[in-house]
């Protein structure tokens, strides 16, 4: 890489069950300001726009032309979008700024997943031929895939729950998350995933701004330096794959030059408790490392932002001097299909 990247700012909206008084427009717009006013830059100081959400989810066409209202699209601005989490877009406007054409980006991504069946929604991802014809639902796959570690004796219901309850523990220190502090892990929705194996539906919406070299510096008192990126996919036939290991997780770490030196922190996006345990083998996290100190994706999972909410909550520890080396996941698909990792610093102290 030529050019300094770094996180300077992020901001989240509070995640909630519904948000049905509100568009996704309204519900992102206080997002923006806030991403905005961390750095003290306006719309038209931004380089580049980048946004991530589903039409899936909207329930219609060329729904992200509507957020556009947010942002203020006049003058033209230059951006894109793409159909995917935010980690993504925010890839896609790394990439960007690496090419020199612009020294600034807005990332920004939400979903509302109150208004419909996202375990039916989500199907739609699936194999259109052999297995979307089937409706096998989100839940369903990922007790697949936990019922396999199971049988590979790599955990048990037990250990699982003990995921959970971390998780919504950490929670308690986060405002933003939907679940906070103790819960019951409740019936089974699909054995062996009980209701507290599972994540929250509910709504939210995320943004960060990147910046380049010296203009970093002068816009975030410490910058989350982007060391390393990288995403890779697993096969789309969910038969022909390995459910208790994620190849495509560990081979974007190596690319992203995590095992190069030790993290002391990591935001896994894993929604369901058996995909962190595949996580944390897959990038080699110890005891020593401190996972999902902001709960993670168990305490909400707003569909189209919780990647890139990792993203922001590791740059965010980085920037109050909680953390120097941190790790930052995402993943997209059934059991862990496609995953996304970064690897953030900040400057030495």
């Amino acid at each position: 890489m030529t050019r300094e990247i770094a996180v300077v700012a992020f901001a989240q909206t509070a995640h909630r069950r519904t948000s049905e008084e509100l568009s996704e427009v309204e519900m992102l717009m206080p997002v923006l300001h806030e991403v905005l006013e961390r750095t003290g830059l306006k719309t038209a100081d931004i380089g580049f726009t980048c946004s991530g959400s589903s039409d899936y989810l909207a329930g219609r066409a060329f729904s992200f032309t509507l957020a556009l209202d947010g942002v203020g699209a006049w003058p033209p601005i230059s951006e894109s979008h793409v159909e995917m989490d935010g980690a993504w877009a925010l890839y896609e406007a790394w990439t960007k700024l690496l090419t020199g054409d612009a020294d600034t980006a807005l990332v920004y991504s939400y979903g509302k997943s109150s208004p419909g069946s996202v375990r039916d929604v989500l199907t739609r991802q699936l194999d259109p031929y052999y297995v979307a014809p089937l409706w096998p639902d989100s839940v369903a796959l990922a007790a697949l895939q936990a019922q396999a570690l199971i049988d590979a004796g790599e955990t048990d219901e037990p250990a699982l729950a003990a995921v959970a309850a971390r998780n919504r523990a950490a929670a308690s220190s986060n405002s933003r998350a939907q679940l906070r502090g103790s819960m019951l892990q409740g019936d089974y929705l699909v054995r062996p995933l009980r209701t507290g194996d599972c994540p929250p539906i509910g709504d939210g919406a995320a943004a960060v701004i990147l910046a380049t070299g010296e203009r970093a510096r002068e816009l975030c008192a410490r910058p989350a330096w982007i060391r390393g990126i990288d995403h890779r996919v697993e096969a789309h036939g969910l038969g022909v794959r390995d459910l208790t290991d994620s190849p495509s997780t560990r081979l974007a770490a190596e690319k992203a030059g995590a095992f190069e030196r030790a993290v002391d922190t990591a935001e896994l996006h894993a929604p369901f408790t058996s995909q962190e345990v595949i996580l944390r083998k897959a990038l080699r996290l110890d005891d020593s490392v401190t996972v999902n100190p902001s709960g993670g994706a168990l305490a909400a999972h707003p569909i189209m932002a919780a990647g890139l909410i990792r993203v922001g909550e590791a740059a965010a520890r980085i920037h109050r001097g909680e953390s120097d080396r941190a790790l930052a996941h995402a993943t997209s698909g059934p059991c862990l299909q496609q995953n996304l990792v970064a690897v953030l610093e900040g400057d030495p102290r």
